[in-house]
């Protein structure tokens, strides 16, 4: 999964996540990679090892999959829940594809079927014609919900890397969506007044204004927290790799589209690392560790202004509290192989 290996004299940067530990000032920590490379493992250690150092912390999977139940041997669901033998670490599984239409009717406080006419339709209609929009939308109300419960520190276990990017998009894609639909309010709200009568009530019992000043209130929650996420000091991504092409191809991939984004980026972990014994007489096993050699030395090259967390393929899964703690402890403490 991940940490350190043995660090050589000119190496210039911590081999560990140390460096997020001491940042303060970090508020969202995402953790992302493609799938299969111990994005759930590296996030849950991460969260443990906040949790030493931060008031508050809690840890978001938005992957569709939902590992943090398995990893811990807890359920969570979409509301923040304790972890057990924590008093300061939380655990909620949200699904990022969530209903635009239960997210309209929360913010117009109708149930569904009181939005398919008059004002609420439209609305759906236009909503539905931005691009990634039913995504964006659930995200804004994770968002507003998180917001409100003021923890310390957030770490979001996220989807593989394309829902990842998308999902690091909505933001932005939301605030120009909501621009847009408040601009449409403004230029058509006077017709649409004319015909709703003084009160501005729309034929399905809502009121214009309302629904408009919700709306508002929500791009205004949104537009805060993008420029949050663009800010080095609040916000990082943490790259989740192992030493294989495929991989490290998606890695490179990530971290371009991160930095297009402007969202910082700083620390690869490279998990499930061999560290074969001197003389071992396994072929498979010095044969991976060659190209795994030859991977990591690529890593070394291409990120030398990142922390490189090496951590070694261990014999048992990584599941449930205790084991999970002795992992975390290697994304601080780089790992030295047996000799």
């Amino acid at each position: 999964m991940s940490s350190t290996a043995i660090v050589s004299g000119d190496d210039t940067l911590d081999p560990s996540l140390q460096s997020i530990l001491d940042q303060k000032s970090l508020r969202w920590i995402f953790v992302g990679g493609k799938g299969g490379v111990g994005k759930t493992t590296t996030s849950c250690s991460l969260a443990i090892q906040l949790a030493k150092v931060r008031r508050s912390v809690l840890l978001i999977s938005t992957d569709p999959a939902h590992n943090l139940s398995d990893a811990f041997n807890q359920k969570f669901g979409k509301e923040a829940r304790l972890i057990d033998g924590f008093d300061n670490l939380s655990a909620m599984e949200i699904d990022p594809n969530g209903s635009i239409q239960d997210l309209m009717a929360g913010q117009a406080g109708e149930d569904v079927d009181a939005m398919s006419g008059g004002m609420g339709g439209m609305m759906q209609d236009l909503a539905f014609a931005i691009p990634g929009i039913d995504e964006a939308m659930s995200f804004a109300e994770v968002l507003k919900q998180v917001k409100s419960l003021s923890y310390e520190t957030i770490i979001f276990d996220t989807a593989p890397t394309g829902h990842t990017l998308r999902f690091l998009q909505f933001p932005s894609v939301l605030e120009k969506a909501l621009a847009k639909i408040s601009q449409l309010s403004s230029q058509y709200g006077p017709l649409l007044n004319g015909f709703l009568g003084a009160n501005g009530t729309l034929p399905n019992g809502q009121n214009l204004n309302d629904m408009m000043e919700k709306l508002e209130g929500l791009r205004a929650t949104i537009s805060e927290v993008n420029t949050q996420f663009k800010d080095e000091n609040l916000t990082t991504f943490v790259c989740v790799c192992i030493a294989e092409f495929l991989s490290l191809y998606e890695t490179e991939r990530m971290i371009q589209e991160l930095a297009s984004y402007g969202i910082d980026t700083h620390s690869i972990v490279v998990n499930q690392l061999l560290f074969p014994k001197q003389g071992s007489g396994c072929d498979q096993c010095n044969a991976r560790r060659k190209m795994q050699k030859k991977y990591l030395d690529q890593i070394e090259e291409l990120y030398d202004e990142f922390n490189v967390v090496r951590m070694p393929l261990l014999v048992e899964e990584v599941r449930g509290k205790e084991r999970l703690e002795k992992f975390s402890d290697m994304l601080v403490h780089p790992y030295v192989p047996p000799e």
